[in-house]
């Protein structure tokens, strides 16, 4: 029992040791910062959206469509001017916003969860168990999750958490592999030997052994997949399968803004960078913490 605990602290420690080396690696990361420190922008302006956004993001002037931005000769109070319902194109961005966090975060934490529990079972027991749901992986690898994603929604029909569960469900595959790879590796090791010799009970070695283990490659996957799902969501909301109509949404502004790209750019664009820059935040983000917890990146 002591040379468990003796164990025990050891790894307690060494996990300490790695998490300070992964704040330290991620705080010099320039780029990564810039990223985190633009994602954290477009989240205050999800929240406070009902308190910023200077219009109504549905209230509609004829008289005042097709404004141009303030600095091409609009209106003051339309900073980046009116779509083609004169609806003010800041604040139906500022809202649009709320959509998209909401279904990329929820879609990926419910990948995430079914992802891991997967990968968990399958790289844990082996056998006949790991077989079974990594071909049930590869069925779901072989169809195009885009296109599964447009067939379930045109079946179930447009609404937001149809959206979210849909995306959850067909993105769950890239946690499982990671997790089950993780795992193998782990199961072998002598803490997980020496909590088996002691009579810990499966369960309990896969929820304090092995999933604090593979937390940082799960928040690493998660990240990319919330860029994935807001990049699907707008697609789909483009196609107009995504959420209600009455809803504002970067895929559908984008949508509203095609037919005028040769006059009223402004409809089209603002949407198009803040999807663009969104993502590509999110991405930098997760590159900055797959760098940061990855121990063989470290140098002394």
């Amino acid at each position: 029992m002591a040379d468990v605990s003796i164990a025990a602290s050891a790894g307690a420690a060494a996990r300490t040791a790695r998490s300070h080396n992964a704040w330290r690696a991620l705080l010099v990361n320039r780029w990564g910062l810039t990223a985190m420190a633009f994602l954290a922008v477009v989240v205050l302006a999800a929240v406070l959206a009902p308190v910023i956004a200077p219009h109504d993001p549905q209230t509609q002037d004829l008289l005042g469509r097709l404004a141009p931005p303030a600095w091409a000769g609009g209106d003051a109070s339309h900073l980046l001017g009116t779509d083609h319902l004169g609806r003010d194109v800041l604040s139906r961005l500022i809202y649009g916003s709320r959509v998209s966090l909401l279904v990329g975060v929820a879609a990926a934490l419910m990948a995430g969860v079914i992802g891991a529990i997967v990968g968990l079972v399958a790289g844990y027991y082996g056998g006949w168990a790991d077989r079974v749901l990594m071909r049930l992986a590869d069925v779901q690898l072989a169809f195009p999750s885009i296109l599964l994603a447009l067939a379930v929604v045109a079946f179930l029909g447009t609404g937001l958490w149809i959206v979210i569960v849909v995306l959850g469900v067909t993105g769950w595959v890239s946690y499982a592999r990671v997790v089950r790879s993780e795992v193998v590796s782990l199961k072998t090791r002598d803490f997980v030997t020496e909590a088996r010799a002691i009579g810990v009970g499966d369960a309990t070695i896969i929820r304090r052994h092995l999933l604090p283990n593979v937390s940082a490659p799960l928040a690493t996957i998660a990240t990319l997949n919330v860029a994935a799902a807001i990049v699907a969501e707008s697609a789909l909301s483009f196609l107009g399968l995504g959420v209600p109509s009455d809803v504002p949404t970067w895929g559908s502004m984008l949508a509203d803004g095609q037919l005028y790209l040769g006059t009223s750019w402004w409809i089209a664009v603002f949407p198009g960078l803040a999807l663009m820059l969104t993502s590509l935040a999110i991405n930098i983000t997760g590159d900055a913490i797959r760098d940061a917890t990855d121990p063989k990146a470290y140098r002394r």
